[in-house]
């Protein structure tokens, strides 16, 4: 077998959440550039959202786009309805749909923050894998892939509910991956670190430098970097690795 092939993703349908911009659009492109067929969802800039599609099309791949909230159980349900008819079965889960996370203070934050940081980072995953797992089990194969944060790690401050969580969809993470294994289903977590993206154009160039200075890799990350984590993960060369958390950072977290 050829290193090529081990990666080969030819015949599996990933679903890659917020996938037409940033990280999501960069790991749902190189899941289609090994053969997987990519499911593009977004919930708001439909214009956007087209032209990523377009992209993608024009590169050879196959997929579709969805417009669907992640957050909504009646939204999922209609989504991976649409898309087993249209492509099948979904064998492959990205998890990557995030809201804005602004930086406060504790006492700056209020519940309602708290709650959608715990929607789009445990109910989102949850709903999903519920959704997903009858095909998943009755092929005695999947693949879960949660998108966290180098944050948790960090303990980054002034982030507390985002951290928080993360932390929990780590947890999630886990114990799935328990519940799982006997189903040939893997189960893991990739924690980038800052990778600069559309949403951080504003980002002011004392930031960026602040952050790149301690990174031991000596440069900022690029979206093309999570290519190689989230082939890896859904391909079969990591039948026997679940559970893990792959810190995605230049080395940040190893100390």
């Amino acid at each position: 077998m050829s290193v090529a092939s081990e990666f080969d993703l030819t015949g599996r349908t990933a679903l890659v959440t917020g996938s037409t911009t940033g990280l999501g659009r960069s790991m749902a492109f190189a899941l289609a550039r090994h053969g997987a067929r990519v499911v593009l969802n977004y919930a708001n800039n439909q214009q956007r959202a087209e032209a990523c599609f377009a992209d993608l099309q024009a590169a050879g791949h196959q997929g579709m786009l969805s417009c669907a909230s992640v957050i909504d159980e009646g939204e999922v349900d209609r989504m991976v309805t649409e898309v087993e008819s249209a492509l099948g079965g979904i064998d492959i889960l990205v998890v990557n749909a995030t809201p804005d996370q602004p930086q406060r203070s504790i006492e700056e934050y209020d519940w309602d923050f708290h709650q959608q940081m715990i929607d789009f980072f445990l109910k989102s995953p949850y709903l999903l894998a519920r959704r997903l797992l009858p095909h998943m089990k009755a092929q005695r194969w999947g693949r879960i892939i949660n998108i966290g944060s180098e944050v948790l790690a960090r303990g980054a401050g002034n982030f507390s509910p985002y951290v928080a969580a993360k932390g929990a969809q780590n947890g999630w993470t886990r114990s799935m991956a328990t519940e799982l294994a006997p189903h040939g289903i893997t189960v893991n977590m990739i924690s980038p670190g800052w990778i600069p993206v559309e949403r951080h154009a504003d980002a002011h160039p004392d930031q960026l430098e602040a952050y790149r200075s301690v990174v031991p890799m000596a440069r900022m990350g690029l979206p093309e970097d999570l290519a190689g984590a989230v082939t890896f993960l859904a391909s079969n060369t990591s039948n026997f690795v679940t559970g893990q958390n792959i810190h995605v950072n230049g080395g940040v977290t190893t100390h």
